[in-house]
């Protein structure tokens, strides 16, 4: 069997055959174009490397959406010592599971020269001069080192508790147990070696020997079924030896992907910048299934299904923005993802939000599951289970508590929630009662309220669209809960207690524990003034109207901290990168600078969009202005450096905002193109002057999905100066209102 032979089957077994060949025409077609060749380069793993408080980025190797992730292990980029590489990772940020390292001893190693890239990373030990190579498959991954002494020696080696075993002179196997699961590996080495098993009680590790070997290759696959599985991986996705093979198809590959959307214009930084973005947009959800069958952790069986399963996603991050990017892009693959998450809850008995290869994590708060299915089906996604996936998102609400970083049946806070529709907050100085209370995330009453209520609009959409009236009126009452937390007197949301009294004494800038979790979580009372994206209409008239809310909303950008920098990001180390009280680090804060379209003033939103881009998201170690969960920020940036963004998931409308190109083409798995023109665009052209859509003149700032997905042209002429009439009648406004039908903007 040829190499691209095994290729071609794992790239069959990835993508839905419907899609293959409508794929294949389309990469076809960018190749033939030109464009696909440069889109990689672009691409800086490097970017956001060195954490601005809290995690960094990793200068991640592999293909988009698959099972193998290898970055080098080491705290960030500014750390010279390497301890090792994984041969996968659990999950985004999460575990590494097994470990590889050339030389010997397995210790950590000083890097030099080194190269990272979506497809292929290499580096070179100093004390050593040992060069490390890897390129992935899908399932799989290549090591190449070379050793200048001619003394090969590698270590393979258990990372958690597991064993590893040796079955000839070439050929190395074993498993790894995490988290009530299992990995399984099998890998071979491209000539022969002398073993050396040193047991290290729980675990084990492998010494790899080849003393008269100058270049050493280890080829080796990944499963979470069976290493009788790990090995078909490998036979099908590397069945001979080849790294240059490997590392070109993985480049061609990422071409294909990244090369869906072509940017002209712009600076080469904005280039980085924006295809590294993409990039990261592709790292998660991930594709677990192996010859057809795969190992749920929901369940802890081998299921058989037609159907890719999709595990490892943060949905409290990434149904704002990364969830809506790749249902513009990859419908398909959507529809397979959100079906993944209805054989989650048939397996588990419980709608995940955050749906790791482990199984169902309680993390964060909300039911986010919900905007992400109602935002897919109103776009055009249908091929999944619609009735089930309601069932899920209903239980989830009604049957499931609400307490943050908790999974299991509702509770007493949950009844007083279902009865006042507020989650009550303690006093200060009040003792915890409530044993279900996460002792560190505390209650969270404000973020609480305010995200089931747009998460229980999303459902009321989705029983509208299953004729299921009484759950409709049910879950749009249960949306305006957030109306029951706003403060007229102070313009902010604000803490109740029990007894329907507001929280006095509160700093909404500082207090509330560590985090301010006791009423609020990884953001201050100021962002989630602003978290209503089901009825920004409402919440506007709750401030008094349109002049007094774009008073409101200009003052959030200059609002000074009220504490010294240190004292801020001490209480909140997730809310970075600050202008005023907006945290562009922190992902309720996405949609904030887009208000200012429902307000009339659109060219604030521009403004904003623009500074918050030049300033926070930057071609450097420190490019990242936040935690970036997996695509979470980096789909903003590709969004706002389009020039458009998805305000409201489940309204399949986009806002237009301000592009930094002057022109970008999506090309859509449908065939058709939608293409972005910006005439004049600059850092100082950044002000939408006129709007053409397929020609014909516009007086709005928004369009619908359907305008994308039938294909066309949105041409904007941009200038140094605001026009202040665009956007700005009542009647151009953006969909803004809780009582707005979805359905109606869809064609």
């Amino acid at each position: 069997m040829g190499y691209m032979v095994g290729i071609e089957s794992s790239f069959a077994r990835l993508v839905p055959a419907a899609n293959k060949l409508k794929f294949g025409v389309m990469a076809a077609v960018i190749l033939l174009a030109g464009h696909a060749t440069a889109q990689v380069e672009y691409v800086d793993p490097t970017i956001g490397n060195v954490g601005i408080l809290l995690e960094p980025t990793r200068p991640t190797v592999f293909m988009p959406n698959s099972m193998v992730r290898v970055y080098p292990d080491r705290a960030d980029a500014l750390d010279d010592q390497i301890k090792s590489f994984p041969l996968t990772i659990n999950s985004h940020r999460m575990q590494a599971l097994f470990g590889i390292m050339p030389g010997g001893n397995g210790s950590a190693a000083a890097y030099d020269q080194e190269k990272t890239t979506p497809y292929y990373y290499s580096t070179r030990f100093d004390d050593s001069l040992i060069q490390t190579e890897f390129s992935p498959t899908e399932r799989c991954g290549y090591f190449r080192f070379t050793f200048p002494d001619g003394k090969a020696a590698v270590v393979l080696a258990n990372r958690m508790p597991g064993v590893l075993l040796t079955e000839d002179g070439t050929s190395v196997s074993g498993e790894e147990h995490f988290s009530n699961m299992k990995a399984f590996v099998y890998g071979e080495f491209s000539a022969p070696v002398t073993f050396k098993l040193e047991d290290l009680g729980d675990r084990n590790r492998v010494k790899a020997l080849s003393p008269r070997t100058r270049t050493l290759e280890f080829r080796y696959g990944i499963s979470f079924i069976s290493v009788e599985q790990a090995k078909r991986n490998l036979r099908h996705e590397i069945p001979e030896w080849g790294f240059g093979k490997v590392r070109d198809a993985a480049k061609t590959r990422w071409n294909q992907v990244l090369g869906e959307i072509v940017v002209e214009g712009g600076t080469e930084a904005q280039r980085r910048v924006f295809y590294t973005a993409l990039y990261r947009c592709f790292e998660r959800m991930i594709n677990i299934t192996e010859d057809g069958r795969y190992y749920s952790g929901f369940d802890h069986q081998v299921h058989e299904d037609a159907r890719p399963f999709y595990v490892d996603n943060w949905l409290w991050d990434t149904y704002r923005a990364l969830e809506p990017l790749q249902t513009l892009l990859n419908p398909d693959v959507e529809a397979d993802k959100i079906q993944s998450y209805v054989r989650m809850y048939q397996q588990s008995g419980t709608m995940p939000t955050f749906a790791i290869l482990t199984g169902n994590y309680a993390c964060m708060n909300g039911n986010h599951s919900a905007p992400w299915f109602a935002d897919a089906w109103f776009k055009g996604v249908r091929n999944f289970d619609l009735q089930t996936a309601f069932e899920g998102v209903r239980k989830r609400s009604l049957e499931v508590t609400l307490l943050p970083w908790r999974l299991g049946p509702k509770g007493p806070l949950d009844e007083f929630y279902a009865s006042h529709g507020y989650m009550p907050a303690l006093r200060p100085g009040e003792k915890e009662k409530d044993p279900q209370v996460h002792p560190f995330e505390k209650r969270q009453p404000v973020p609480v309220t305010l995200e089931n209520s747009f998460d229980d609009w999303s459902i009321a959409q989705l029983a509208r669209v299953l004729e299921k009236p009484q759950d409709e009126k049910l879950f749009l009452q249960r949306a305006e809960n957030y109306k029951n937390l706003f403060r007229a007197d102070k313009g902010l949301m604000w803490p109740k207690d029990s007894d329907g009294q507001w929280i006095e004494p509160l700093d909404p800038k500082f207090d509330g524990g560590m985090g301010g979790r006791d009423y609020y979580d990884e953001n201050n009372g100021y962002t989630y003034t602003w978290d209503v994206m089901h009825d920004f209409n409402g919440l506007i008239a709750l401030m008094g109207g349109p002049g007094k809310a774009m008073a409101n909303l200009d003052q959030l950008f200059r609002e000074p901290l009220g504490h010294s920098k240190y004292e801020f990001q001490g209480k909140f180390p997730d809310s970075t990168s600050m202008a005023g009280q907006f945290s562009m680090g922190n992902e309720p804060s996405f949609v904030i600078p887009y208000i200012y379209d429902r307000l009339g003033a659109p060219w604030k939103t521009q403004k904003r969009v623009r500074m918050l881009l030049e300033s926070f998201f930057t071609d450097t170690l420190q490019g990242i202005p936040g935690d970036e969960d997996g695509g979470g920020m980096s789909a903003f940036v590709v969004f706002s450096m389009m020039g458009f963004y998805p305000v409201t998931p489940g309204i399949p409308t986009y806002d237009i905002g301000s592009p930094v190109f002057e022109k970008t083409t999506i090309h859509l798995r449908n065939g058709k193109d939608f293409v972005i023109v910006a005439n004049r665009t600059s850092n100082e052209n950044k002000y939408l002057q006129s709007v053409r859509l397929n020609g014909k003149v516009m007086d709005q700032v928004w369009f619908r999905h359907a305008d994308i997905a039938n294909g066309g042209t949105l041409e904007l002429t941009m200038g140094d100066t605001p026009n202040l009439s665009l956007g700005s009648s009542a009647k151009s406004l953006p969909p803004a209102s809780m009582d707005v039908h979805p359905e109606d903007y869809v064609q």
